[in-house]
Parts: structure tokens; C-alpha cells; sequence
């Protein structure tokens, strides 16, 4: 089951940003369908795409108005299914986003739960029993919408007033709250069945999995998970009878709770215990060659973590970034960002590459906020594709884009530019991916040994045919470490040599060494 995760590399797509086709200004899933060789060439081998359904657009889709819709200003269903098949086409896999957390309070579903008559809808969301009734503190509810509907009540909020909780139930009921329901009545039943019936849709037609949005927000009152847990454990079940080889990833951020639930993989996030912005995303971080930067906590987690995944027969994910953090690049320079890819690049799990960051592309500093963006907005301006009219994304006026573009850096980060260029951050990116596939220790399932966790990083990985050693020095300074058998360098950044002299290797300054262990 699920076996293309054996080698799976995913590409992020943010679909408003990538490619637009018909010079509107916004990308769309024939951008997408037209780009997926440029993927392809670069070494991944599947794709997430950020939500693409019906959306008023609060929140940048993440406010879905009709779930088996896409959004017309990307195409049509017909269009997603054409990415789907041109996908399969390449041998290349496709995660959809899923956001079973909230609607839009413009989804037909929350219209009629906002009714005073009852009927299917009443209870597909979380409502109090009174509009003066919004109590603080209530699971992980962030706010309630008040007012403007008939209904009697005080709707729950996940996140953005235009997102209304969907109902899942609580795990733990407060004392005299009779408005709060139970996980296995019929109401949480009937919206756990009704995501069970979005999943078919979109896999029947060709997906073959997803990404879900803030996974363990489901069930309320659930400190430790345990309902949610179950919750997903349910629908993995599902999917195991129905669709075998559908994949599930997590924004859940912990592993320890995400796999346990059923999901194949789980992302290191920018927020949650794991520490994962001590890699790339800090005042300091472990990759910048001032060499401050500190993974004890990151290490400390990440093993623990990486133990139960294994147990589990599951995948931790380590990003290059995604559409809620700044860039990469916005914290490293372009050296350094090669040698960020070398960790990447070379630890287990499922790698993902966010659309641009192979590139280098910039931060944005944009003047306001774009769809609920905020300082979000500023990593998702349109990808950069060449020397042309807006860099190649689109055909219409600078100021009819989605995003403003970096003006700045453009004519020299491109996807065209780079490509010929042996020196850059993207030809270095293709030829990690190239050397990920060739070793079979490096491949997703190998096993990983931490054996230095600071300056110089260095790990083992270990295949049923082969064994390596990763060594890593991203500081401007010499770094030597004493005990490593290394052998043969099939892998090294900027052309720099590796000293070994009895039983010490000295790492030059900012370098990265692939090494056949002795």
C-alpha cells in the first residue's frame, strides 16, 4: 500500500502564484498542467497544491465555500482532473489540500445551519445555545461569530471570523453546556461522513491523496488528542478499505500524536514542539555561517520522534518552507541556502520543496496584506520563470498580478537563468535530488544515526546496500571531528576537498561532503 511514498519528492504549488494562462493576473491548474516537466526535470516526482476549491478568498481558499468545486479562477473540475492525468502521465502523484477544520460562512452548508428551523445542516456546526452565550477558553475554539443570523446561538470560529468550525464534537463536555455534543453523535457523525465523501470525490476522479489543513483542530476539548486521534484513525480506516494507496500528511506538527492517528507522513512546522525553525528561521539559525546557531532541542526531539515514525512504518517531512512561513532566503544567502539543501536533501523522510525556493526567490516586502496573508503574503508572490513580461508567470499588467512580484532580483532569479547556470542555488538543488536517487541509503526509508549534532553536522545513513556519512560544516571557520571511517567523497558543495589525517577529517569552511563510510 502507498508504495509510490518509497521515493516520493514533493514540490509545493501555490496555484494563485505559479502560472497564470489566460492573463488575469492569478495562476491556474493549466499553469500547473503546463510547468509539471519543469518539476519533473527537477528531480520531484509529486506535487501538493494549496487549496483550489470554491473560496470567497478570506483566507487565500482556506475558507472553502464548495468543497467539490474547484474555484473558477483557476479552472474547472475538468481542469483538475487533466492535472491529475497529465501527472499519472509522468509518474508523478498529487496531494490536494483538504480543509476539514471550517467553511467559509459563505458555504451553503453554514447558510443553513444559521437558520432557525431545523434540518441536515443544524448541527454541521459548532453553536452555543444563545447569541450572549460565547464563553473564553473552550477547547481550541479561537472566537465566536455573533449576531447577523437568526439562529439562536453564538457560532464557533477555528481561526479568521470568516471561518466557521465545523462540528466534530468534544472529547471532554463541560459541566451545563448541553449545546456541546458528544464525538459519536449524529451531527459530528454526519461531518466526519461528509469529509469521508469529499475524499471519494476527489480520489475517484484522480487524486491520490491529501494535505490536511490544521489536522488536529478537529474534535474540541481534546488536550491531549485522544478523540482527534481516534477521529482519524476512522477515516484512515476508510481509506484503507476504499482507496489503498491514498496518502495522508499532517499540519499537525507532532508525530508522535499524527502518525499515531493514521497519517503516512507529518511536517516539521514552524510552530508546535519540534523546534524546526532553529534550522532555517531564527535570529540565528544553524545553517548562517556565524555559526550561533543551536539544534540541541531540534535533535533532541527529532530523534525521539524519528523512532516512533519508524515503529509506526511512517515519515516525518522536513520542509524548504511553505506558504505560511517567510522565506528561506529571506534568512540565507545563497551559499548558505545550498547548504541547507544538502540537509535536506540527505535526511530521511519525504523532502518538499516549496515552488521557488530552489530557486532562491526572495521575501517580498509587500505593502499590504493579500487575502488574509498579512506578513504571509510576501512568500507568495508569482514564481519567476524568466526574462520576460513579469518574469513569465503572466501576461497581464504589473498591476493586475496577484501579488507584486520581486521586481529587484528577477532578471537573475529565474527558473530559465538558472538552469544554465552550473553555479546556481537551482542547479545545485537538481543535482542533490540526482544523488538522492541514485543511493540507496539516501532514500526515504534509510536509516538515520545522528552522530554529531553541532559544527560540524555530521549523520550516518544506512541502505540494505550501502552506508554514508553526511558531514556538514555551514560556519566560516575550519571544523574538524575525530572518529569517522570516510571514505570516497561522492558528493561535495562549491567543489571544496575534504582533509582526512589519522582518524580526523577537517571540514574546509561552509561545506557539505557526501562519504561512503569506511
Amino acid at each position: 500500500m502507498r508504495e509510490w511514498l518509497d521515493d516520493a519528492l514533493f514540490y509545493e504549488i501555490y496555484p494563485q502564484s505559479f502560472k497564470d494562462t489566460n492573463g488575469d493576473g492569478i495562476g491556474d491548474l493549466k499553469g500547473i498542467a503546463e510547468k509539471l516537466d519543469y518539476i519533473k526535470e527537477l528531480g520531484c516526482n509529486a506535487i501538493w497544491i494549496n487549496p483550489c476549491f470554491d473560496s470567497p478568498f478570506v483566507d487565500a481558499g482556506y475558507d472553502v465555500r464548495d468543497y467539490y468545486q474547484v474555484a473558477p479562477r483557476y479552472g474547472t473540475n475538468e481542469d483538475l482532473k487533466h492535472v491529475f492525468e497529465e501527472a499519472h502521465r509522468r509518474q508523478m502523484h498529487v496531494l490536494l489540500d483538504l480543509v476539514p477544520g471550517h467553511t467559509s460562512t459563505e458555504c451553503e452548508w453554514f447558510k443553513q445551519s444559521a437558520l432557525p428551523e431545523k434540518n441536515r445542516y443544524t448541527d454541521r456546526y459548532i453553536w452555543t445555545d444563545k447569541v450572549w452565550n460565547a464563553p473564553q477558553g473552550i477547547g481550541n475554539i479561537t472566537g465566536w461569530l455573533r449576531g447577523g443570523y437568526d439562529r439562536e446561538g453564538a457560532c464557533a470560529l477555528n481561526f479568521f471570523t470568516a471561518q466557521t468550525a465545523l462540528n466534530y464534537g468534544f472529547y471532554n463536555k463541560d459541566e451545563g453546556c448541553d449545546w456541546e455534543q458528544d464525538m459519536n453523535d449524529p451531527g459530528p457523525l454526519s461531518t466526519r461522513e461528509e469529509i469521508k465523501n469529499i475524499m471519494r470525490f476527489w480520489l475517484s476522479m484522480g487524486a491520490d491523496g491529501f494535505r490536511v489543513d490544521m489536522a488536529a483542530s478537529l474534535v474540541k476539548n481534546d488536550p491531549e488528542s485522544k478523540g482527534t486521534i481516534a477521529l482519524w484513525q476512522d477515516i484512515r480506516a476508510f481509506l484503507d478499505r476504499e482507496y489503498p494507496e491514498a496518502s495522508l500528511v499532517s499540519e499537525w506538527g507532532d508525530p508522535a500524536r499524527s502518525l499515531t492517528a493514521g497519517f503516512n507522513m507529518d511536517f516539521l512546522l514552524h510552530f508546535g514542539p519540534s523546534h524546526y525553525p532553529d534550522l532555517f528561521r531564527t535570529d540565528h539559525p544553524f545553517f548562517r555561517k556565524d555559526g550561533q546557531g543551536d539544534l540541541t532541542d531540534f535533535w533532541r526531539i527529532y530523534n525521539e520522534n524519528y523512532r516512533k515514525a519508524s515503529k509506526l512504518h511512517s515519515l516525518i517531512c522536513i520542509p524548504s518552507g511553505n506558504h505560511d512561513m517567510i522565506r528561506m532566503a529571506r534568512f540565507l544567502d545563497p551559499d548558505e541556502m545550498k547548504i541547507a539543501f544538502a540537509f535536506l536533501l540527505s535526511m530521511p523522510g519525504v523532502p518538499f520543496i516549496y515552488y521557488g525556493d530552489e530557486l532562491g526567490m526572495r521575501y517580498v516586502d509587500v505593502p499590504h496584506s493579500v487575502e488574509g496573508g498579512y506578513e504571509r503574503t510576501g512568500s507568495r508572490s508569482p514564481m519567476q520563470w524568466d526574462k520576460t513580461v513579469n518574469a513569465g508567470f503572466s501576461t497581464a499588467a504589473p498591476d493586475r498580478l496577484y501579488i507584486r512580484q520581486d521586481t529587484e532580483n528577477m532578471s537573475v532569479i529565474n527558473a530559465e537563468s538558472e538552469k544554465q547556470d552550473p553555479d546556481s542555488i537551482y542547479s545545485e538543488v537538481a543535482r542533490l535530488i540526482a544523488l538522492r536517487k541514485e543511493h540507496e541509503a539516501l532514500h526515504n526509508w534509510s536509516t538515520f544515526r545522528l552522530i554529531s549534532d553541532s559544527y560540524p553536522l555530521i549523520y550516518e545513513r544506512s541502505g540494505c546496500t550501502e552506508d554514508l556519512i553526511v558531514a556538514i560544516n555551514p560556519t566560516a571557520e575550519n571544523r574538524s571531528f575525530e572518529g569517522i571511517s570516510a571514505g570516497e567523497v561522492i558528493y561535495s558543495t562549491f567543489g571544496k576537498t575534504l582533509k582526512k589525517e589519522e582518524g580526523i577529517i577537517t571540514l574546509p569552511p561552509q561545506s557539505a561532503f557526501y562519504l561512503r563510510k569506511e
